[in-house]
């Protein structure tokens, strides 16, 4: 059952959208009038919080720009993964798509998918306080306490979900080495919960144009003799799966003591 592959991207997808809500905030500082000196973007990078604590600590003055990082930064990171099941959804449900091959129409389709929560942490660095509140109150006011986003969760059956982004809570440090008046870094860490959902691999079959269905005088079928079949065909014949058609129903009754034999498609 493990042992066959797939990958629907569904946590990358969701991945990259928590990302791409924050990677266009700035900074902005000024003068003593009011008016605005400089205009920072703020980069933002899929990376661990101690990675960057790490390369603070190698870094003793903030302002230099002989090394690599320079703040204000930002970074996330996913902590969690937890099954949801107050979201549990009937997973006989399908999800269909139908395309064309060299066979004829065929039917994709996947199974309604599992809902899992998945937990990412929004770390700031800023060299300075005022830095850091300009950029968490750029993010606090979508918050209330959900936002919600749209995820192409599995392109090729064009399914879509809304996906909301709760925000949990908001921890504040304030670094520094050496006396209390040489500031460090501030470290703001906003704690996010996606309600998101993984779907499983997906198949095809193809377009089943008949159904047919034998009853019996009894339960015992390899004994029992039938007694009527019900045959089920689309109407017109020629519908496909992506069509608008009805159906048509045919019932016969038997009593010549027959079966139907699915191996030569025959009743003997």
């Amino acid at each position: 059952m493990f042992g066959k592959y797939f990958y629907n991207e569904s946590m990358r997808r969701m991945t990259i959208a928590f990302g791409q809500l924050f990677n266009k905030i700035q900074v902005r500082r000024k003068d003593s009038s009011g008016n605005v000196v400089q205009s920072i973007a703020v980069p933002l990078a899929y990376a661990p919080k101690e990675k960057f604590l790490t390369r603070l600590d190698q870094q003793p003055n903030l302002d230099e720009r002989e090394m690599a990082i320079t703040l204000p930064r930002m970074s996330f990171e996913i902590s969690t993964i937890a099954y949801d099941p107050s979201r549990k959804l009937n997973r006989v449900q399908k999800f269909k798509s139908v395309k064309t091959s060299a066979e004829g129409k065929i039917l994709d389709y996947n199974y309604m998918p599992v809902p899992y929560n998945i937990s990412y942490n929004l770390n700031i660095y800023t060299a300075t306080a005022e830095s850091g509140l300009q950029i968490v109150e750029q993010i606090l006011p979508f918050f209330q306490p959900d936002y919600t986003v749209t995820v192409n969760a599995i392109p090729e059956l064009n399914i879509k979900r809304d996906v909301p982004i709760v925000l949990n809570n908001v921890t504040y440090d304030d670094s520094y080495n050496g006396d209390y008046t040489t500031r460090r870094a501030v470290i703001y860490t906003l704690g996010f919960t996606a309600k998101t959902y993984l779907f499983g691999p997906a198949q095809t079959q193809k377009v089943i144009k008949q159904t047919q269905s034998d009853l019996y005088t009894d339960t015992n079928t390899s004994t029992a003799k039938r007694e009527e079949r019900i045959i089920v065909v689309p109407n017109p014949t020629s519908a496909d799966a992506d069509d608008d058609f009805g159906f048509t129903t045919t019932i016969n009754f038997y009593s010549d003591g027959k079966k139907y034999n699915p191996t030569t498609d025959s009743d003997e």
